[in-house]
């Protein structure tokens, strides 16, 4: 491979390119919400009067922005402030706030956006619905969104047999809460992806919150979204093996990613195609079937097409763990910023965490959907190492309240965490009681609580 690309290929500066650290350590949130049926729980359809494109057009005429779209087809709003809502494939709706420099400030913006989208959709009839799955629909009912990059992903994980068998479910119904990071330099990357990639199976373990599916939670699942994810392309989701060795960088990521296949790319027209079933890098020293190459913009689009448990480009975006409810979503932002902009808490997490090999993290992926905090990592508790990177993770945020870079309530953020970690009892356990419970297994009930 060339240095420059003088040859019309991408050489080695161009693909370390998107990893350019930042310049101050911001926190943003990203939330994807269901938009349901308040009385049966059910998913908005993307055409109609109270579909997800009447709800985007809505959005548009009282906000503004710029138009997204998809082969005509609108599929999300860049808004003013530079946030964005955007369109997952089954029409959840997924909010991604604009970076800013304090997880509280992050916090009360998300809720302001949120309280005014609810606000928004509840003129069409409909509920705003966080979390980690809808929980009542079917995946045979789902109608996709008419985007053409998503007939071609349900198309490329058809095709994988067994590995791609629950792609379908997690681009139709799971819903997450994820947080967006900065590193300031190389070291920096590396001190930060290690911890984070170490700490994900005991975050994932922690904040389970998906225990129906199909409007049952009979199969016994804690969250069907993470035992779907051990099925939707193992090999570019979970663990990101070079962020386990103590020396990563980005350099390491990038030979990674280049043996992946790259899913689709985007022409100049603005047409989504199918790529070839070989590697990035064989796409690199051969082209395309009709002889172009790939370009800036397709390898920006393949590190997007990789789903590990935190996302590397030039932020590091936390993805492993089930949205909480809407009340509790303060605490995801609060536990991965304490943990990471923290060096102390850092260092002492990487510590903790840092022996457990790739191997023993898969088998806790594996176990965590049905266990939860009972999932045992290498062997270990992890209730016990929960409760210690809690512990960190508040040490963090003191700091950073000390500092000033904080107010002192944000360490109340933590507290639902703290909790479960000292009784074992999840969010998924709170849910499923209370769905057996009170909600009397009526779907409008859950609706009313959970909603925005």
């Amino acid at each position: 491979m060339t240095e420059g690309g003088d040859d019309g290929g991408l050489g080695r500066a161009e693909l370390l390119a998107p990893f350019r650290p930042g310049r101050s350590e911001l926190v943003g949130i990203e939330v994807e919400c269901g938009l349901v049926d308040p009385a049966t729980g059910l998913a908005a359809r993307y055409f109609g009067e109270r579909g997800v494109l009447a709800v985007l057009e809505a959005v548009l005429a009282r906000w503004g922005g710029e138009r997204q779209e998809d082969a005509g087809q609108l599929t999300g709003v860049l808004l003013p402030d530079g946030s964005q809502i955007t369109l997952e494939h089954g029409g959840q709706l997924e909010y991604s706030s604009t970076p800013v420099p304090s997880v509280a400030k992050a916090v009360d913006d998300l809720r302001a956006a949120l309280e005014q989208l609810a606000e928004l959709v509840g003129r069409f009839g409909l509920a705003l619905l966080p979390g980690a799955n809808l929980p009542f629909d079917r995946l045979a009912d789902m109608r996709w969104v008419p985007m053409t990059r998503g007939a071609i992903m349900r198309e490329y994980f058809d095709a994988l047999g067994e590995p791609g068998s629950r792609a379908r479910y997690i681009m139709a119904l799971s819903l997450s809460t994820q947080v967006t990071l900065d590193y300031l330099s190389p070291a920096d990357l590396t001190r930060k992806l290690r911890m984070q990639m170490a700490a994900a199976p005991v975050v994932s373990a922690l904040l389970v919150n998906s225990p129906v599916q199909e409007g049952s939670p009979s199969s016994g699942l804690l969250s069907h979204r993470c035992w779907a994810w051990l099925r939707m392309d193992p090999k570019r989701g979970g663990v990101l093996p070079p962020a386990l060795r103590p020396d990563v960088t980005a350099e390491s990521v990038v030979d990674w990613a280049l043996d992946l296949p790259l899913i689709h790319y985007r022409t100049p027209d603005g047409r989504y195609h199918r790529a070839p079933e070989r590697s990035f890098a064989e796409l690199l020293r051969h082209g395309y079937d009709d002889g172009s190459r790939p370009t800036t913009a397709h390898w920006a689009a393949h590190l997007d097409q990789i789903w590990t448990n935190t996302r590397v480009r030039n932020t590091l975006e936390l993805r492993a763990s089930d949205g909480p409810p809407y009340p509790f979503i303060p605490a995801v932002p609060a536990l991965w910023a304490g943990l990471t902009y923290h060096p102390e808490s850092c260092a002492a997490a990487w510590e903790l965490l840092g022996h457990y090999t790739v191997h023993d993290h898969r088998a806790a992926l594996a176990e965590l959907p049905a266990l939860g905090p009972a999932t045992r990592l290498g062997g270990d508790p992890v209730r016990p190492l929960a409760a210690e990177l809690l512990r960190l993770a508040r040490a963090g945020l003191a700091a950073r309240v000390a500092a000033g870079l904080e107010p002192p309530h944000v360490l109340g953020y933590l507290d639902p965490l703290d909790e479960i970690a000292a009784t074992g009892r999840t969010f998924a356990e709170q849910c499923r009681e209370r769905w057996h419970g009170e909600f009397r297994h009526d779907p409008a009930r859950w609706v009313a609580a959970y909603r925005v």
